[in-house]
């Protein structure tokens, strides 16, 4: 079963699946954000959400004049406890240079509507207390605290 996503296309940004030719851009961007070489995790994880397509799964890119500005990847899961499947995005990034051009919002509207069209009616996400720039993003998308805790465990 296809899911129908409707991809922006707005002052000159695109935002569509993630392919191939794109793995060398997002490694590259991911780079420039956080100041660490990932090329094993990001061909890993392009593998997972990227190349194969495979649905509810989504990797998503934002591209301005053919040069790939930011990215979203998420997928639908079915959630413990006995809650509903819901959408769950596991990274954005948005180059440094165009952020608070919208960038980020365009991608987190075109992965939720993604996530509408697979049939959940929630969206999360996780990420470092400490991290304000991520958290004041997620809240400016209306997204708040909810009601599960994280709880974690050192293993010896």
């Amino acid at each position: 079963m296809t899911t129908p996503i409707t991809f922006e296309k707005s002052r000159g940004m695109h935002i569509r699946p993630a392919v191939n030719s794109d793995l060398l851009g997002l490694i590259a961007l991911d780079e420039e954000v956080t100041g660490l070489a990932k090329r094993k995790y990001w061909k890993e994880t392009f593998a997972r959400y990227g190349a194969r397509r495979r649905l509810p799964r989504f990797f998503l890119v934002a591209e301005h004049r053919g040069r790939v500005e930011g990215f979203i990847i998420g997928e639908v899961r079915a959630w413990e406890f006995g809650e509903p499947p819901c959408g769950w995005i596991f990274t954005v990034q948005v180059r440094p240079k165009t952020r608070l051009k919208g960038i980020g919002t365009q991608l987190f509207e075109t992965l939720c509507n993604a996530f509408r069209h697979a049939g959940v009616e929630k969206v999360r996400t996780m990420m470092a207390r400490d991290n304000q720039l991520v958290l004041s993003f997620f809240r400016s998308q209306g997204m708040m605290a909810g009601p599960f805790i994280e709880l974690e465990a050192a293993l010896d």
